[in-house]
């Protein structure tokens, strides 16, 4: 198991918030997407935009050195303005990302039970989320419990009950 730590994200984290879109985005290997393109969608724009909002929270996850590797947060979203996990207002987004050499080593599953707390804490009832279809990740969001609500666009909701 790899070593790292996790710690609550911060306003100042808005830039590396950014690098783990990028990376979400670009799950599938080869050919990714350039940042700029992937920053232009309105959408995975919509994940960064003015961090850290009132309701935004987050937690990020370091290696030995102290270099972030990771992060998990949510947003709320209105209708107008819904990302691809929206099922309701009042109910939280969560997007996670990992950089690549640190991924299937726990960090993820850390990140989104650290989260998942958080969120419980801050009196959420559901957290909720969109993994695309072939992702790999999909095994780890059903293995914590989130369950699809809604497919569509090659795409899955999933929710999970924080009850």
């Amino acid at each position: 198991m790899a070593e790292f730590s996790i710690r609550p994200a911060s306003s100042s984290d808005g830039t590396f918030l950014a690098d783990m879109v990028v990376e979400a985005a670009n799950w599938r290997t080869g050919n990714p997407r350039p940042r700029p393109t992937v920053l232009a969608d309105p959408v995975y724009r919509g994940y960064i935009a003015g961090w850290q909002r009132p309701a935004d929270a987050g937690i990020v996850a370091l290696d030995a050195d102290e270099r972030p590797i990771g992060a998990a947060w949510y947003r709320l979203f209105a209708e107008p303005d819904r990302a691809y996990g929206f099922v309701a207002s009042g109910v939280p987004e969560l997007i996670i990302g990992v950089r690549p050499l640190w991924r299937a080593q726990g960090i993820g599953r850390a990140l989104i039970r650290g989260l998942t707390d958080a969120a419980r804490s801050a009196g959420f009832a559901r957290l909720t989320l969109s993994v695309e279809h072939g992702n790999f990740a999909h095994l780890l969001y059903r293995s914590e419990g989130f369950i699809v609500v809604a497919s569509g666009d090659g795409r899955d909701t999933m929710v999970r009950s924080l009850a």
